[in-house]
């Protein structure tokens, strides 16, 4: 799994919007701590959340599952554009099959759990979509049988306040754990300015 951050909102933003509210420009540092802690207590404190979606990330995800992209498909507030399966099977296809404890090789493709008899049976259905795409059945059917397993990639783009909530479920220990390892991993890519409006967000253990 691979986070980049591409791209985000300056902090100078939210403050800005926040001060509009009340017409508050003269007191603004230019995102400096004065604006950090105001966008703090009216977001966060005062709970006037609908301030912090002026706050906006854009990230490159690589080598999740397509399990994982379920779950990042009922995160309603967050724009997903995710590699194509009809047009990139082409890569899997022109592969050799690769042997049931070849994990190294596979992992090309599929995302591994280290249990050996789901990453075995993964391997078997990555053989059996390779053989199904080398008879000439196309793209767009032979996807039915992919694996949960096989990797993608995406570009996600999220706001503030919805990355909270995201954050708050999916580092808990109760999520999937790939959904945890990109909790985390998400978090340490932001802005280190901006970490202060999420730290409470991140589960911390018992």
């Amino acid at each position: 799994m691979q986070i980049m951050l591409m791209h985000h909102t300056p902090l100078e933003v939210c403050a800005h919007a926040i001060r509009t509210c009340w017409q508050s420009f003269d007191k603004s540092d230019e995102g400096g701590e004065k604006d950090k802690a105001l966008i703090d207590r009216v977001g966060n404190k005062f709970k006037h959340a609908s301030t912090l979606e002026h706050l906006v990330y854009t990230f490159y995800i690589e080598g999740i599952s397509r399990a994982l992209l379920q779950e990042l498909a009922r995160h309603r507030m967050a724009s997903l554009s995710v590699k194509s399966t009809r047009y990139t099977l082409k890569e899997l296809k022109e592969c050799e099959p690769f042997g049931e404890q070849d994990y190294k090789g596979a992992s090309r493709f599929i995302v591994l759990t280290n249990n050996e008899a789901v990453d075995t049976a993964s391997i078997k259905a990555l053989n059996a979509l390779q053989a199904i795409l080398k008879s000439g059945t196309s793209n767009d059917i032979a996807k039915y049988c992919l694996p949960e397993s096989y990797r993608t990639e995406l570009t996600w783009t999220i706001n503030a306040r919805s990355l909270q909530n995201f954050l708050s479920l999916r580092s808990n220990k109760a999520a999937l754990w790939e959904i945890q390892e990109l909790a985390y991993a998400i978090y340490e890519a932001l802005p280190e300015e901006h970490k202060y409006l999420f730290e409470t967000c991140v589960y911390k253990g018992e």
